[in-house]
């Protein structure tokens, strides 16, 4: 197939060149006619002589030699102090003695030019995934947050005015441990995320029990389900809850595949722990709140901003965007 580009496809070629040789047309005349160049004319009409219809394919650009090209083995050692090292280019040139602007383009070649395109355990190029279709994959997983006393916490008062909030709160709730220090206790979030889509579920509960998980994952798939996604598969770690008989037999009663991460491996479930690091930032601790339930009560509201208004920027737009024709959609 011809490049975007090309003035003339093998079919015009190939009459290019029939009516300069076998017709007799004067290359100057030929050319006009098929507004190129006398020099194209010319090129595919000794094409034509020499080698008859075939010479009118396209052929490879690639030059047939390289003298220039950087040579296999240091390719290799760049590569060797990327992975190993984590070196920008200025660096490894320095190392071996090279323009940076050669390793630069090595590294671009090789597609690990940015550091967050390396893992960082492995040193190996991230290999990124999505599913197809929302609803073939949600990851679900538990992420916690200390509670705020009244009055506010310490990021924002101070340390010396959360620790008083701290304890006054805590001598109004009654939860001083036996060494009398105040204990505000923690709020449990267990959160679901559509791997295509990037839309989020959230519940906040007081544990993150086996039967607690199991209820969160039921109210979730029917969240989806009115929304039109059906969930075929659920990815979780290898927490307690995920790894019950319970979990599994909840699984089959929705008709769901469960799966579980590789040990140490939380980037298998890379999704659902970036979405933990937004909520904190956006949420959690984004503003302001002078007590636990201000807090909560914020929370409908931001997942709400999250799927229908922020723009997520992995997909370039809004995650409910990968929903059709859902109600709401533009509110």
């Amino acid at each position: 197939m011809s490049h975007a580009n090309a003035a003339l496809t093998p079919r015009a070629r190939l009459r290019l060149a029939k009516l300069i040789v076998e017709d007799g047309w004067p290359v100057t005349v030929a050319a006009q006619m098929f507004m190129v160049s006398p020099v194209t004319a010319r090129k595919w009409a000794g094409r034509f002589r020499a080698e008859g219809v075939a010479g009118m394919v396209d052929r490879l650009s690639r030059p047939h030699s390289m003298p220039a090209k950087t040579p296999l083995r240091t390719v290799k050692a760049i590569v060797s102090l990327r992975w190993r090292r984590r070196l920008g280019p200025a660096q490894i040139a320095g190392d071996l003695g090279l323009p940076a602007s050669t390793v630069h383009a090595v590294l671009t070649r090789c597609r690990i030019n940015r550091l967050s395109h390396i893992d960082r355990v492995t040193g190996e190029p991230i290999r990124r995934y999505e599913h197809d279709h929302p609803g073939d994959l949600i990851h679900v997983d538990v992420t916690k947050f200390g509670r705020i006393p009244d009055g506010g916490g310490h990021r924002f008062v101070g340390r010396h005015q959360g620790h008083v909030n701290r304890a006054a709160t805590s001598d109004r709730e009654g939860t001083r441990n036996h060494r009398y220090q105040p204990r505000l206790g923690i709020g449990y979030l267990h959160t679901v995320v559509d791997d295509h889509s990037r839309v989020a579920y959230v519940e906040i509960c007081e544990n993150e029990k086996t039967d607690t998980a199991i209820g969160v994952l039921q109210r979730a798939v029917t969240w989806f389900d009115d929304r039109g996604v059906p969930v075929k598969r659920v990815l979780s770690d290898k927490g307690s809850a995920y790894r019950s008989h319970a979990w599994r037999e909840a699984c089959a009663e929705l008709g769901i595949t469960p799966k579980r991460t590789r040990p140490y491996r939380p980037q298998t479930n890379g999704k659902i722990e970036r979405f933990h690091r937004t909520l904190a930032e956006g949420w959690a601790y984004a503003k302001f709140y002078d007590s636990e339930t201000a807090r909560r009560d914020a929370l409908p509201g931001w997942i709400h901003f999250y799927n229908h208004h922020r723009r997520h920027s992995a997909i370039g737009a809004a995650p409910i965007s990968r929903l059709n024709n859902l109600p709401g959609h533009h509110t």
